[in-house]
């Protein structure tokens, strides 16, 4: 099992690749299991995807940082590639509450992640510039002072709440780049135009989330061609898996049938790829 700090530095080294990063995203250590014997090169976690196995809404601050990071530790002793996680907008408003938050994932093992400028609050969904820039800031500084290089992402929000506003969005994110951060990423942007606009405003690497249908027609090629460095795909996985759950079981209770089961893995097939680290 390589150590934390060589870890860190294969992610690091993975961002400027000659083609995109991908970054799968697994819920919890059996994915993370598959995922590496399926080849990924580096693993992410899903708020959205452990919200769910938890019976919880997603985005409503219905998960705690212990949860998470207790979460994200299990997906980091699952494998031996690198881990980053979605930290939410780091579980408290302060920049000091981020920067702590920054600290404990590097404990748990982490060797990334994101935080997000969305306050949690539907009446007032997203931080005020100054102080959305604080908060990176402070996660920045945290993530410098770490003995290895910490992948910190910082998430500009406005598209996943009402307000697809370009120029914010990147007006964000530079002042973001500036405070520190060293991936950008803007989930819900989808349009080809706006992709390779953003990934033109700013110098370090843009995370693409294509596990949305409106991003999902874009090959990997084709980010590529926009711009785009890193790709993850958030709670696809997660909501394909229980789309294939939800569509079995109502066959068995609408229909009564069980066709389901002949399309799937055999238990041995699935466990034959759950590697123990």
């Amino acid at each position: 099992m390589p150590t934390q700090a060589e870890k860190a530095s294969v992610f690091q080294s993975l961002h400027n690749g000659p083609a995109p990063l991908i970054v799968a995203n697994p819920w919890d250590a059996g994915t993370a299991s598959i995922l590496t014997a399926l080849g990924f090169q580096a693993l992410s976690t899903t708020s959205g995807g452990l919200a769910i196995t938890l019976g919880r809404r997603d985005g409503t601050a219905s998960i705690t940082r212990d949860e998470a990071l207790a979460n994200a530790k299990s997906i980091v002793d699952a494998t031996h590639l690198p881990v980053a996680a979605d930290l939410e907008n780091g579980y408290g408003h302060s920049p000091e509450a981020v920067a702590e938050t920054i600290h404990l994932a590097a404990e748990a093992g982490l060797v990334g992640g994101s935080i997000e400028d969305a306050t949690g609050d539907p009446a007032g969904p997203i931080y005020s510039f100054e102080h959305a820039v604080a908060r990176v800031a402070a996660a920045a500084e945290a993530a410098r002072a770490l003995p290895f290089p910490f992948m910190f992402v910082a998430r500009a929000e406005n598209y996943l709440h009402g307000d697809p506003d370009l120029d914010d969005t990147i007006r964000r994110l530079q002042a973001f780049e500036k405070a520190g951060a060293e991936v950008l990423y803007a989930p819900g942007i989808t349009r080809a135009e706006d992709i390779r606009t953003l990934c033109a405003s700013v110098k370090k690497p843009v995370n693409v989330l294509a596990g949305l249908k409106g991003a999902a027609q874009f090959s990997v090629a084709e980010l590529a061609a926009l711009g785009v460095r890193r790709i993850s795909v958030g709670s696809a996985l997660s909501r394909a898996a229980l789309t294939a759950f939800i569509s079995a079981s109502r066959e068995i209770k609408e229909k009564g049938t069980f066709t389901f089961a002949a399309e799937t893995f055999s238990l041995s097939e699935i466990s034959d790829l759950i590697v123990k680290y």
